[in-house]
């Protein structure tokens, strides 16, 4: 596919309600593809949305979630992390039942899973008292690993293989990278723009997209830190998304209430208009978006089509 090729347009295919959602706070959201459903952190009411993406509408409001934050889902599973539990909880993505529960350092926010190899990783923010951490779980076994951070943590993701875990720091605003499962051999890239956030790999060309709240989208090779390339957003990000049958990265931004798409090989940006607030989506291969919008009451559901 070439430059010439691609619509950076995203058009609106419809809006799904989601009960008690106006003036509320949505965090991160996931597309579980064996079951096909969206999950997302309905972090004001302590809840997870169930979305049937097929069907394109609500399924399920799962309760006990305390402050939801991160979001992700793979191999009929969907981990979680209650910034105000201290916890991170697996779901069992068909029959919505919490299958198990671990404990975490303080304030859990990013996470990632490794399906494969059984791992989970969190990234808990800390307090005034305990230090930023980030965790490494197995699922399948009692073991885990920890080290300290740098400052506070955003968003994670891993490699393909399951080998390597990223992190976005805000401040100092920088990617750490650490081998799984034993979290050693620990670099840290600095980003040039300030507070790290969204995050997102680009596996296929080991490459890492980073959106700072400084107002930017930053490449970097995923194997040795090199920024490759930088883009201009209209605000303060938040979850950002890379598109592998587009080669476009989606980023939410609240405020101006945009997605904004960029296509990193032309340097080519699109601004698609959403609503004040909405800061979180879900990314639906090959070409569709959920954007969380307590505006909307819900989401709205985009393509690329």
């Amino acid at each position: 596919m070439t430059t010439t090729d691609i619509d950076m347009a995203l058009k609106t295919i419809g809006r799904i309600e989601i009960p008690d959602s106006a003036g509320t706070l949505f965090d991160h959201g996931a597309f579980e593809p064996t079951t096909r459903r969206v999950f997302v952190a309905h972090t004001a009411r302590d809840r997870v949305e169930v979305i049937d993406h097929d069907k394109g509408c609500h399924l399920a409001t799962l309760d006990g979630f305390p402050e939801a934050a991160g979001v992700v889902a793979d191999a009929g599973q969907v981990l979680v992390t209650n910034r105000g539990g201290a916890s991170l909880a697996v779901v069992d993505a068909r029959t919505l039942e919490t299958r198990a529960v671990f404990d975490t350092g303080a304030r859990p926010n990013g996470v990632a899973v490794v399906a494969h190899r059984k791992l989970a990783v969190a990234a808990c923010i800390g307090d005034d008292v305990r230090t930023p951490k980030l965790q490494v779980f197995r699922l399948d076994a009692d073991a885990r690993w920890s080290i300290e951070l740098p400052g506070r943590p955003r968003w994670c993701v891993t490699d393909r293989e399951g080998t390597r875990v990223f992190l976005a720091i805000r401040d100092p605003s920088m990617v750490l990278a650490a081998r799984l499962p034993e979290l050693d051999q620990v670099r840290h890239w600095r980003i040039p723009a300030d507070g790290a956030h969204g995050l997102d790999i680009d596996h296929d060309n080991n490459l890492l997209y980073v959106a700072c709240d400084g107002g930017a989208l930053v490449e970097l090779d995923a194997s040795s830190g090199e920024v490759r390339d930088q883009w201009p957003l209209p605000g303060v990000p938040d979850v950002t998304f890379f598109n592998p049958a587009s080669g476009l990265v989606h980023v939410a931004v609240a405020d101006p209430g945009v997605i904004q798409s960029v296509h990193p090989r032309s340097g080519s940006s699109h601004a698609t208009t959403t609503a004040v607030g909405a800061k979180t989506t879900a990314f639906v291969a090959p070409d569709g978006l959920y954007v969380f919008s307590p505006a909307h009451q819900g989401c709205l559901v985009l393509s690329g089509a």
